[in-house]
């Protein structure tokens, strides 16, 4: 899982501008290798996002380990946390060598460390300092520099507050903005709670595509479904699935298929078409658990499901465990399945 150099065909550029309508939301903890590996197979035509990473830690921490990649990732975004736009634009450079498509600037997360060091969401009070940033990390490489925002922090409620931001960060040279349609609160609510109770106002998203027509708008926060996905295209450029496309990933499936005018494959299939990138991965010494982990919502609301993660969460700690411990999960499934439909 080395880098790769960053190709300018025209091939791979089409397949990054075709990926604006779908992509998967960059999530802590879960948007890992692996994980992206997955949601490869079940969306081929998404563009996909790593974990957020600090722009220090890409200058001087483990690149291995936190740029990890494979080629079938692409189109792939690495999301930057700082603000600081020397140590920004350092990164940015690095990660378009290391051979990603795209470099986002976070500023959306609302965690108390995050707040700590002055990045996430709380930029958002500092439009001028993000744009320099996005100056700088615009001028470091040829990969698209986007932002991923919020409405505005606590308890703002002007519109043109918003749309002010947006226009300075795209003045600086953002190619794209990915609007989670709510506010952070930085005060009193977890990062958790800030992605259920902040209310959701899509139509300031809306708005800024309508007055805005050339800029890229991607919208993220609250959908769960495949039709309330497709819905969100009849206003802005993009749809951005979070944590639907962790706990049901099926939906991811459904909903790049519904966009491609491909088949519908059985989750089954789409989870053995894993298991040379697993086998390659465990004979590298990872252990099965890191990865399966993110495959036990494949049978959400299924017959089986239950049963399915059960299997391999009871399972894929244990040494030795390995790729027939997935066969057993799926006959235990397919198993339960036949019954319930008996």
């Amino acid at each position: 899982m080395t880098g790769a150099s960053n190709p300018s065909s025209g091939t791979r550029a089409d397949t990054y501008a075709a990926s604006l309508r779908l992509s998967v939301a960059p999530m802590m903890d879960w948007t890992d290798v692996h994980c992206r590996q997955f949601h490869r197979l079940l969306a081929p035509g998404a563009r996909l996002y790593t974990e957020m990473v600090h722009a220090k830690a890409v200058i001087h921490g483990d690149r291995t380990r936190l740029l990890a990649l494979t080629p079938e990732q692409a189109p792939l975004a690495l999301q930057l946390g700082g603000s600081e736009p020397a140590a920004l634009a350092q990164a940015t450079h690095i990660a378009a060598d290391h051979g990603f498509d795209e470099v986002n600037l976070n500023c959306g997360c609302p965690s108390d460390r995050v707040q700590a060091g002055r990045f996430g969401a709380c930029l958002m009070r500092e439009p001028a300092l993000v744009a320099e940033c996005v100056a700088a990390m615009s001028a470091a490489s040829d990969v698209p520099v986007t932002v991923k925002c919020r409405l505005g922090v606590d308890d703002d409620a002007d519109y043109d507050v918003f749309a002010d931001f947006v226009d300075g960060v795209v003045a600086a040279g953002a190619a794209m903005v990915v609007v989670h349609a709510r506010n952070a609160w930085l005060q009193g609510l977890s990062p958790k709670e800030n992605r259920d109770i902040p209310p959701l106002r899509y139509d300031w998203a809306y708005r800024l595509k309508r007055e805005r027509p050339g800029l890229p708008v991607v919208i993220n926060g609250g959908i769960a479904t495949r039709e309330a996905a497709l819905a969100q295209l009849d206003h802005v450029d993009g749809v951005m699935l979070g944590r639907a496309a962790y706990h049901d990933p099926y939906v991811l499936h459904a909903l790049d298929a519904a966009l491609s005018g491909g088949p519908l494959q059985p989750r089954a299939d789409l989870l053995r078409a894993l298991r040379p990138y697993v086998e390659a991965r465990m004979a590298d010494g990872v252990a099965l658990k890191h990865i399966v982990r993110h495959v036990l919502g494949l049978f959400h609301g299924q017959p089986g499901g239950r049963l399915f993660r059960q299997v391999l969460s009871e399972g894929a700690h244990r040494p030795g465990a390995d790729w027939q411990l997935v066969e057993q999960a799926l006959s235990a499934t397919e198993h339960a399945g036949a019954r319930s439909a008996a």
